[in-house]
């Protein structure tokens, strides 16, 4: 009898755990130290820390594959999603809006999810997708046709589906959902299209909407009530106070990359991206929010500040890089490696600027960042002629530009680790030759107005991984890549870095110094960020590898150097043998286990 009231009990104790749900109170509690990884950024913070140490810097090296998972078809391109786990179970999306749930431990499929796409959609960068969000028993994602799916974690079923915008006016999605304070934020992608930039607060139970906030200067926002029912929540600025004219009425500033959340501050951040269009000549004037940090307070989705990085962009510098909050100096501050090649700390309640520094070798559109001002020093002569005072009034004086508008940084996300405060940044140096050229706006084409090719800088590298002290602005050190770096960064309290190469690596590092512990080739670019977890009182590194991106679509003479690079679409896993102190196995002796769709 008592044998069989045990096995009630671990029966029952299994069944909970299965179905258990995901909290706001697990997600701030950085689950990661019990197993789980609830959310992108590792933390909403985003610092991709994780304090796990069973895999460190004396024994990384003994890292080995445990399983490897296809997404399988011909459907490849680029892959940058970071996986989420939840008791055993990691959630993956891939390429072309699809979402896979795997068992954790031997990468098994247990389900997936394909969204159905209409012909017409325009992703501006490859077809992508960075990653879910988990809340309750759900997990949720966007879709290239400007959508979001939420779908019952044991069965891949659809809970709710809700439509955001219009694909064929240019709006898409593929940030990875945070959830704050109990509410589901996301962004929107389109800037190369006229779209306007905005964030959105929804009930992430529902999907219903919460509050509408735009980073486009002169539009309302709004708030809804439980029947769906809109209210006027505050105008985003003042109308024409920063943009001529009505281009604020397609002024782009999209915030593509997902945001950050502080519970100690109240605040979400979203980087903001390019105004539209490009040519800069036509937008005099600041264009509010563009290329800047938004902090909004998620109960009232009001802006509370705004620190604007790149003044009347002509570069398309996107502001959307992550800001990630941690302490210094007895202050809760924020980090961001814009795009621009500058590293900015601001303070994370108020935005007031603290410190500011290339992280970058080449910066050619301004000398420096003013601290008093917050402004940078522009270098006049390095900004794209205007097309208007050209003879043929067809093309304006080329300059050449560094960084290039791929920027010192992109999509990939960095890392801070409070253990060695330092912030680890993959930065790319290049330029670019780029003029401006007439415009104007027509739903769902492109708006551009510029011309432009990159360039490397260097013969030997492009990518480098550095390692900032944020309160000095000094390198302590880098590794350096000979292609572009366009997959993120995790920091581990064992010491460890790891990050992934276009050529296939992914690659562990001694925090402290940069000493390269332990790479592994896993057969395509990793364009993604890695994770680790913790599972049967072993260690877990994952990451996914498939090369696409930005990088080969829009890269010019760097696309061509690395057009020998193969796509793919794997799930890769590792540990180290017999870490946990347990007996090893066929699997725990490090024997790869391949699951294929």
């Amino acid at each position: 009898m008592q044998l069989k009231l045990l096995a009630a009990l671990i029966a029952a104790g299994l069944a909970a755990a299965a179905h258990a749900q995901v909290t706001d109170k697990m997600i701030q509690s950085e689950a990661t130290a019990t197993g789980n990884v609830l959310t992108w950024g590792i933390n909403t913070q985003g610092q991709r820390y994780s304090p796990l140490k069973q895999v460190n810097a004396t024994n990384a090296a003994k890292l080995l594959p445990v399983w490897a998972f296809s997404f399988g078809g011909e459907k490849q391109r680029g892959q940058e999603s970071q996986p989420v786990i939840m008791n055993g179970k990691m959630f993956v999306t891939a390429s072309y809006s699809r979402i896979f749930a795997l068992d954790a431990t031997t990468g098994k499929k247990l389900w997936k999810y394909e969204h159905r796409l209409p012909e017409g959609i325009m992703p501006c960068c490859d077809v992508v997708n960075r990653g879910a969000a988990l809340y309750d028993n759900l997990v949720i994602f966007a879709t290239l046709d400007a959508q979001l799916v939420a779908l019952d974690q044991n069965t891949g079923d659809v809970v709710w589906k809700e439509k955001f915008d219009d694909y064929a006016a240019g709006y898409s999605a593929t940030a990875a959902p945070i959830i704050a304070d109990g509410v589901m934020l996301t962004g929107v992608s389109g800037g190369e299209f006229g779209v306007v930039g905005r964030v959105e607060a929804r009930d992430p139970k529902t999907g219903k909407l919460l509050w509408v906030r735009p980073t486009v200067e002169g539009h309302m926002g709004y708030t809804y009530d439980k029947d769906g029912n809109k209210k006027e929540n505050g105008i985003s600025g003042t109308i024409n106070k920063s943009w001529p004219g009505d281009l604020w009425k397609t002024g782009g500033a999209a915030t593509w990359l997902g945001g950050t959340y502080d519970a100690k501050t109240g605040l979400a951040y979203f980087g903001t991206g390019n105004p539209a269009p490009w040519n800069s000549h036509l937008r005099e004037g600041d264009n509010l929010y563009s290329c800047s940090t938004v902090a909004i307070d998620v109960k009232t989705g009001q802006i509370k500040w705004s620190y604007q990085s790149t003044p009347n962009d002509s570069w398309d510098f996107d502001g959307v890089n992550e800001f990630v909050t941690f302490d210094m100096d007895g202050k809760r501050v924020g980090g961001k490696a814009d795009r621009n090649g500058f590293f900015y700390v601001n303070d994370a309640s108020t935005g007031q600027l603290i410190n500011a520094f290339p992280f970058v070798k080449k910066i050619t559109w301004a000398s420096g960042i003013d601290l008093k001002t917050g402004r940078p020093n522009f270098i006049p002569d390095n900004r794209p002629g205007d097309p208007t005072a050209a003879s043929d009034g067809k093309k304006g004086s080329p300059v050449f530009a560094a960084p290039g508008f791929l920027g010192g940084k992109n999509q990939m996300p960095m890392a801070y680790s409070p253990d060695t405060k330092m912030f680890y940044v993959p930065a790319n140096e290049w330029g670019m030759d780029i003029w401006n050229e007439p415009v104007a706006y027509k739903k769902g084409a492109a708006y551009l107005g510029a011309g432009f090719t990159i360039k490397p800088l260097n013969e030997d590298y492009i990518g480098s991984l550095r390692a900032f002290d944020p309160k000095t602005g000094k390198m302590a050190w880098e590794v350096k890549n000979g292609a572009p770096l366009w997959g993120g960064v995790l920091t581990t309290g064992g010491n460890l870095v790891f990050w992934g190469t276009p050529e296939g690596y992914l690659k562990a590092a001694d925090a402290k110094t940069g000493k390269v512990v332990w790479q592994f080739q896993t057969g395509s670019g990793i364009v993604a960020p890695p994770i680790t977890w913790m599972q049967g009182g072993e260690q877990y590194v994952g990451v996914v590898s498939g090369w696409g991106g930005a990088v080969p679509l829009w890269g010019g003479e760097v696309a061509k150097k690395v057009n020998l690079l193969e796509q793919g679409g794997m799930v890769w896993v590792f540990k180290i043998p017999g870490a946990s102190g347990a007996p090893r196995t066929a699997q725990g002796s490090g024997a790869a286990k391949v699951a294929s769709n």
